[in-house]
């Protein structure tokens, strides 16, 4: 089994096909644009890896979005200049750098949004915010509805440094909760709440992320909202499909691939042998008996990808049975292929993955 000639770095590696990216990117900016939905481009699931944020940033989305103050720092002092959306919701303790360097963020607090005024006149500059519901999910967001729209009459009236943009929320995240067309018709209620408050149309109705864009994919988003924050369904291309149930023939999954080298090769008993206590992790996994089988053991584990249930091995017959934190165990058995130590074995990943691998500074990063 032979690995792919991209580079003689060591392994592990992270493989980042750009033209691939920007394929993916395009065909989501023109499916947006279609339904007259402008798209954040969020960067954060892959940590802001400074060649795949130039694809972004020369590719026509309205702004870059990230959770991390310190990736749009980073990414500005390397020259990387764009309309920075802070994803997060601000720590009251970085307000002078949010306004520095994002120029616009997601708020759900008065008290921090009066500090980034404060901040903005201290600089002689502004900020554009848009206002968080909470629609269900149960994370970031305002819960009460005149407690939001209040917030609103404060920053239109009082907040000379604040622009209210839009409003926004956030579905599938943290609460697991489906955006359907009735969850985006109630944060439009909260946006003519707000216009109705504030006796102006507001610029964004930001309706949330890739799960959101399934309702652009299934023509069923209501028309006023105009904005997504989009990430995984550009740069992996597992939920839509997998969860979703969507066809995505004309989007690439192998953006992300990640490799690591066999280091041993050994038929094993497929059951550990002993009294069985906890693993490293302090839990006590259960483990089939399938008798003698043939097991690759690779130089990578749960320190680098974490979820070794969300990584998947493009190996014919080959199957992830665990990892430890600087491990990963394969059941060869069923391979057609010789497997043998020295050679490279190249996974699929997930999300989760991505976002941990891009995030290792163990792990090799590698364009093509």
């Amino acid at each position: 089994m032979n690995s792919n000639n991209i580079t003689n770095a060591p392994y592990p590696k992270l493989i980042v096909d750009l033209k691939k990216l920007r394929h993916n990117i395009d065909v989501v900016l023109e499916n947006c644009n279609q339904a007259n939905i402008s798209v954040c481009g969020a960067i954060k699931g892959f940590n802001g890896l400074p060649k795949a944020v130039e694809e972004f940033a020369q590719a026509g989305f309205s702004q870059l979005g990230t959770s991390r103050m310190r990736t749009i720092k980073e990414l500005t002092m390397l020259g990387l200049n764009a309309k920075y959306l802070l994803l997060r919701v601000p720590m009251l303790s970085e307000a002078d750098d949010v306004v520095k360097y994002a120029d616009i963020s997601l708020n759900s607090d008065l008290q921090v949004i009066r500090a980034l005024n404060d901040a903005a006149a201290k600089a002689g500059t502004s900020h554009e915010v848009i206002l968080m519901a909470d629609l269900g999910d149960l994370r970031e967001g305002f819960w009460d509805q005149e407690e939001l729209a209040s917030c609103a009459e404060v920053i239109e009236t009082e907040l000379d440094h604040i622009v209210l943009k839009g409003v926004g929320t956030n579905l599938g995240c943290y609460g697991s909760i489906k955006p359907t067309v009735a969850k985006m018709n109630d944060l439009i209620s909260i946006a003519e709440l707000v216009e109705t408050r504030i006796s102006r149309k507001l610029d964004i109705i930001s309706g949330g992320a890739t799960s959101s864009y399934v309702l652009v994919l299934d023509q069923s988003m209501p028309e006023r909202i105009n904005h997504l924050r989009i990430g995984e369904g550009i740069l992996n291309n597992y939920d839509l499909p997998e969860i979703w149930g969507l066809d995505i023939e004309n989007m690439y999954q192998d953006v992300f691939t990640f490799q690591a080298e066999v280091i041993e090769v050994r038929n094993k008993p497929s059951h550990p042998v002993g009294e069985i206590c906890i693993d490293s992790f302090g839990r006590k996994p259960e483990y089939k008996d399938r008798g003698i089988r043939k097991r690759a053991l690779l130089a990578a584990g749960k320190l680098d990808f974490t979820l070794d249930d969300k990584i998947f091995p493009k190996l014919e017959g080959a199957a992830v049975i665990g990892s430890s934190s600087d491990h990963m165990i394969l059941d060869i058995e069923d391979c057609k292929e010789e497997v043998k130590v020295g050679d490279i074995v190249t996974f699929h990943i997930s999300y989760p993955s991505m976002m941990y691998l891009s995030n290792d500074p163990y792990v090799n990063v590698i364009y093509k």
